[in-house]
């Protein structure tokens, strides 16, 4: 099934049936880089919000241990912008040296590719491999799982052999050292597994060891979690299809992924992928489940940090 159906959407997509609202993706993503159709110069504004100094490299180049690989939802959409700048203050409290590429950062493009166009993948794959040969950095870490997957698993057969990480994976060795508050309220947490960093790439504890080290969490888990875990409807293009799906499906797989974390008796619903608190916001609306918080782990992370005058939470140890 995991290679049936990129090839029939690929298929598809070469005869022409492509629904409107994706072939609008495509479109946006051919000439601006990203799905969003944003203009590429407005890549890094959000680290204008961050409370931290946020290293670009065309304007600041020179080795870096991260290169922090934002991607489009995170550089670009209001709620993956405040998850964007959470990360930056988590990492610079934690001594991480990171940097962004800013406007020369394009999508990676996992998903179109997964959506079936091959040949926008390919160009993408092709510009992006350009773009990161021109920096010296140790290893790439990015929030979406989707380009982890990628990077790790689709840019090696086209010569891109960079070691990557899920910024889970990042952060989980190092949260001992994050200064936690220690008037945090207890509160119920239930976290949903993302497909392509869970069951496509097998990593199921760093989320959970970041979300178990944050004081007053307990981590309840969804009947369907870990290899077991069930798909926010997202991925694979499904991101941009919610209304071409609306009008063939009683509800969406956002919605009962909600009502799922719901009966869990969850106060939060935490995630950590960018696609997912958009979708799951909209979705606890819809289900009538507006108690359910959605958050990014990183998020719950900043919160619970211990902020120092500058930002940050601490000297970096």
């Amino acid at each position: 099934m995991v290679r049936v159906m990129p090839a029939a959407r690929e298929q598809a997509v070469g005869q022409g049936a492509v629904p409107r609202e994706l072939q609008d993706v495509f479109e946006k993503t051919f000439r601006y880089g990203n799905c969003l159709g944003e203009n590429p110069r407005r890549r890094a504004l959000w680290t204008r919000g961050a409370g931290v100094p946020v290293r670009v490299l065309p304007q600041d180049p020179g080795p870096v241990d991260v290169l922090f690989y934002v991607e489009d939802y995170w550089s670009y959409h209001p709620r993956g912008q405040q998850a964007a700048q959470a990360f930056a203050r988590v990492a610079t409290a934690l001594g991480v040296d990171f940097a962004i590429l800013g406007p020369e950062e394009r999508t990676v493009g996992d998903s179109q590719r997964l959506a079936g166009e091959r040949g926008l993948f390919e160009a993408l794959a092709e510009q992006v491999m350009a773009t990161l040969a021109k920096y010296q950095f140790a290893r790439i870490v990015t929030p979406d799982p989707h380009a982890f997957n990628a990077l790790l698993k689709e840019y090696p057969k086209r010569g891109g052999h960079y070691e990557v990480l899920h910024y889970t994976q990042l952060l989980a060795p190092l949260v001992d050292r994050l200064p936690m508050r220690s008037d945090l309220p207890p509160r119920r947490v239930t976290f949903h597994d993302p497909c392509y960093l869970g069951r496509h790439n097998g990593e199921y504890d760093a989320p959970r060891s970041l979300l178990r080290a944050i004081p007053g969490v307990e981590l309840v888990e969804m009947a369907r979690c870990r290899e077991n875990g069930y798909c926010c409807g997202g991925g694979g293009g499904g991101m941009w299809l919610d209304g071409l799906s609306g009008s063939h499906t009683r509800e969406r797989l956002s919605e009962r992924r909600v009502r799922e974390a719901a009966a869990t008796g969850a106060e939060v619903l935490a995630v950590c992928c960018p696609y997912e608190v958009s979708r799951f916001e909209d979705a606890a609306k819809s289900t009538g489940n507006e108690q359910l918080v959605v958050r990014d782990i990183v998020e719950l992370l900043d919160e619970a940090m211990v902020k120092s005058a500058d930002g940050g939470g601490g000297d970096g140890a």
